[in-house]
């Protein structure tokens, strides 16, 4: 079926549906399957088939980034959730990769999952894997980062008005000159935090210097590098919200190798539910997910799609501001 799929132009699933008469696939495009399938000598395999009706109900789910502990606590919530219901999951790592991650879904298809979670990776830009989804009729619910909402559930957090609040607490406590630092712009999660944040400096009547407000990968080093850049300005920062717990520990890193404190000369607080936020010196103020929350949310609404229910939802699970000591300059 792949050889098929590849000299056609089209998916390994498209085949698959061509050959089997799926009322999902033109008659056109089944005709052009089989003929081919004909002229090759194509034969499906009846053990293969038989495995299949015999295979467990399966989800499939995508990750960004299977070793953060964020990625890996949404999942779990989608594993007790889908066990309950008499699911078997099954993940795949897009490395914040394109290619990566059309290739898992495409694997998914073949597989013949009951339906998928996803969860955008950093350099998608592109949506016609989704797309093709929708058009064959495959449950689909998107988490934390999302795309085509329109048309698929989703289940992300209060960004904007947890980032506003992580701003206004830093504002608050003594910090004027706040730095942001996030993720590609073309991610919603990004534009949802970095309009919280700006936000609350326009409530206080701060100046945004565009200085400090930077949007790059969302990669260790990549943030280590723009932060020494912000502390290196004339006027530098005295405090930073960083977007995620990959840039938060980066800047924590960074603003520690400047030989500078946390948080008397730059304040710091992040998005992370790493246990690790507690355990650090000075241990981390952060704006937590409620993950396994979310994993569960997002399950529940695939069942729900997969048991027939085709309203679109757009469910928030609430962001969470704990306060420790990276993030105060002076008592509330």
């Amino acid at each position: 079926m792949k050889d098929l799929a590849q000299e056609l132009g089209v998916s390994i699933a498209t085949v698959s549906r061509a050959l089997r008469n799926s009322p999902e696939i033109g008659k056109e495009m089944q005709q052009k399957v089989k003929e081919l399938a004909k002229r090759l000598n194509y034969r499906p395999n009846p053990f293969a088939q038989s495995l299949r009706k015999e295979a467990p109900k399966m989800i499939g789910v995508v990750v960004p980034n299977l070793v953060t502990h964020y990625y890996a606590a949404v999942l779990d919530g989608i594993e007790d959730e889908a066990r309950r219901a008499g699911y078997s999951v099954i993940s795949a790592n897009s490395h914040e990769n394109f290619e990566d991650e059309a290739l898992a879904v495409d694997n998914f298809i073949g597989l013949h999952v009951e339906g998928i979670i996803a969860c955008l990776s950093q350099t998608t830009t592109d949506y016609k894997h989704y797309e093709e989804i929708a058009e064959m009729g495959i449950p689909l619910v998107f988490f934390g980062r999302t795309c085509l909402t329109d048309r698929f559930s989703s289940v992300t957090a209060n960004g904007d008005e947890a980032a506003q609040m992580a701003t206004q607490h830093l504002i608050d406590t003594g910090s004027c000159r706040i730095a942001f630092i996030g993720g590609p712009n073309h991610l919603d999660m990004v534009r949802r935090r970095k309009h919280g944040y700006l936000e609350a400096l326009r409530e206080n009547n701060l100046a945004i210097d565009r200085d400090l407000v930077v949007c790059d990968k969302i990669d260790y080093q990549v943030a280590c590098d723009i932060t020494e850049r912000l502390l290196d300005l004339p006027n530098r920062p005295d405090a930073i919200v960083a977007f995620n717990d990959i840039i938060t520990f980066a800047a924590f890193t960074a603003i520690k190798a400047h030989g500078l404190r946390i948080p008397e000369d730059v304040a710091l607080i992040g998005f992370t539910d790493d246990a690790h936020a507690a355990y650090v010196t000075p241990r981390m103020s952060a704006i937590e997910d409620q993950s396994h929350l979310m994993g569960v949310t997002a399950c529940q609404l695939l069942l729900k799609s997969i048991n027939g229910d085709s309203k679109v939802y757009r469910e928030i699970v609430p962001q969470q501001l704990v306060i420790r000591e990276t993030s105060a300059k002076s008592a509330v």
